[in-house]
């Protein structure tokens, strides 16, 4: 006979049955653009350090403020990658790393920050200019009489 009451196995079935399934969405758990990760480096003579970064779009990097870019060699080494996981990483003194954690970045990093380094861009590439200029009027000599680098440092204050 079959037990119809709302006790025994059949109404663990049904209890099974409308509880709904367990899902994640993947993503959650794994390293990608707008997660807080922490991992651990593993250096060659078994120290660790640990680091924890946001992963962002590359134009909002700024690693002193803890804001990875995703092009970068670590970035890409993580980008995929679930909590758990041991990576080799060879740069440096560190042979590899370990996940520890993955979870959603609290903040997202300003607008002001791709300005920062969009202005130090600029101002790195107007120092490159001034020091090829500089050297090459301080190699150069032709028939006509050598260049002179002199006056080539007022340059700075043009640009500012």
């Amino acid at each position: 006979m079959i037990n119809s009451s709302g006790s025994g196995l059949f109404a663990k079935i049904r209890l099974m049955d409308e509880t709904p399934p367990i899902t994640s969405d993947p993503g959650e758990l794994t390293v990608q653009t707008g997660k807080h990760v922490v991992v651990e480096l593993l250096d060659d003579a078994g120290g660790s350090e640990r680091l924890e970064v946001d992963i962002v779009p590359d134009q909002s990097a700024d690693f002193a403020r803890g804001y990875l870019g995703e092009g970068t060699p670590l970035a890409k080494a993580i980008l995929g990658k679930p909590a758990g996981s041991h990576i080799p990483y060879r740069q440096a003194d560190i042979a590899g790393l370990r996940i520890l954690t993955v979870t959603p970045a609290s903040s997202a990093p300003g607008k002001e920050v791709a300005q920062q380094r969009e202005t130090a861009m600029r101002k790195a590439m107007a120092d490159v200019e001034r020091t090829n200029a500089i050297l090459f009027a301080s190699s150069f000599s032709g028939k006509w009489g050598d260049y002179d680098p002199s006056g080539m440092e007022h340059w700075e204050e043009k640009d500012e």
